[in-house]
């Protein structure tokens, strides 16, 4: 069975940023998972929360709905401090998502960019470098090799995402999107799921009329660059992520 793995920051990021690819690759039989770096307590929409602990555990529910409404088989919200990732420890930080792609072992990472995505967020841009390193560092057996018992083995990924779009927020910073690579085509059927699984983050029910008309102005598509691959290629358009992709 082919299995993808997205990394991201927040809960929420996993039906904005992919959750049409997400669910386009869970109906096609592709063994789907999600790590979540933080539970988002840090987050301007509260959904009437009442302390940090409160949110957490909130999203964390909301992040459990999209997950299934996506069809993901497997969600994991880390315990890292939402809008701080650029103050953690990156050994111990890679270290750990490392570990979650050797035991995973997915064909497929697919993760922010470097620039933080269109809203340039630090712990954006923090959860593609972590997540990157793993990618890199989790096929190797001088990096982490006290992982290496209890039959964990060195996992090499086949190929590295980083999501992008043809679009940036006027009203925002300037921001340097990673050029498209492939076109993921969704349907009608994957933006309604996007929609809808964003739409289970009811503590963030502000962004809702906004995110709707901006996701469905934009199409039936979801945009990637392709970051690194195990076997050296040329850039070239593709229309599957898995294209290339031994099983």
């Amino acid at each position: 069975m082919l299995r993808l793995l997205c990394f991201t920051a927040h809960p929420d990021d996993e039906a904005g940023g992919f959750g049409g690819t997400l669910h386009h690759y869970a109906e096609r039989g592709v063994e789907t998972h999600v790590v979540c770096m933080t539970p988002g307590q840090a987050a301007t929409h509260r959904g009437g929360a009442k302390s940090d602990e409160e949110l957490s555990e909130m999203r964390r529910r909301e992040f459990a709905a999209a997950c299934k409404l996506l069809k993901i088989k497997s969600g994991t919200v880390l315990d890292y401090p939402d809008g701080k990732l650029d103050r953690q420890d990156f050994y111990s930080t890679v270290a750990e998502l490392t570990r979650r792609v050797r035991e995973l072992k997915p064909h497929i990472v697919i993760t922010m960019g470097t620039e933080g995505a269109i809203t340039a967020h630090p712990d954006h841009s923090m959860i593609s470098i972590f997540a990157t390193m793993a990618f890199h560092w989790a096929g190797r057996t001088n990096r982490f090799p006290d992982q290496l018992q209890n039959g964990v083995q060195p996992h090499h990924v086949q190929k590295l995402y980083y999501g992008t779009t043809l679009f940036t927020m006027p009203d925002r910073q300037p921001v340097s999107l990673p050029p498209t690579s492939a076109i993921i085509q969704i349907g009608q059927q994957g933006i309604d799921a996007k929609v809808a699984a964003f739409k289970c983050h009811t503590s963030q029910a502000r962004l809702f009329p906004f995110f709707e008309e901006t996701v469905r102005k934009r199409g039936n598509q979801e945009l990637f660059h392709l970051a690194a691959t195990a076997t050296p290629m040329k850039m070239q358009m593709e229309t599957d992520l898995f294209a290339g992709v031994a099983g």
